[in-house]
């Protein structure tokens, strides 16, 4: 039997908004947005891998597999000039 190639996906989505000619304001260029990891997911397989309770608590999550950690793709990082 051949092996399915896995899905392909990334959880950062992107893309710029129409702007008219007629626009009195400046254009906004690239807007960013997050998709979470259960839209991927048609549902709960069981035995998935679980983190430690205090793991847990801190991530939001009992499931690796629905963890999403969230980092703002408009925030400078350190050492880059706006």
């Amino acid at each position: 039997m051949s092996e399915q190639p896995k899905a392909q996906f990334t959880h950062i989505k992107a893309f710029q908004p129409f702007h008219s000619p007629y626009d009195p304001c400046r254009p906004i260029g690239v807007k960013y947005y997050w998709t979470p990891p259960h839209l991927y997911i048609g549902f709960q397989p069981p035995n998935l891998q679980q983190f430690s309770p205090k793991e847990a608590l801190y991530r939001g999550t009992l499931w690796p597999a629905f963890y999403d950690y969230y980092q703002n793709p408009y925030e400078t990082k350190r050492g880059d000039t706006p």
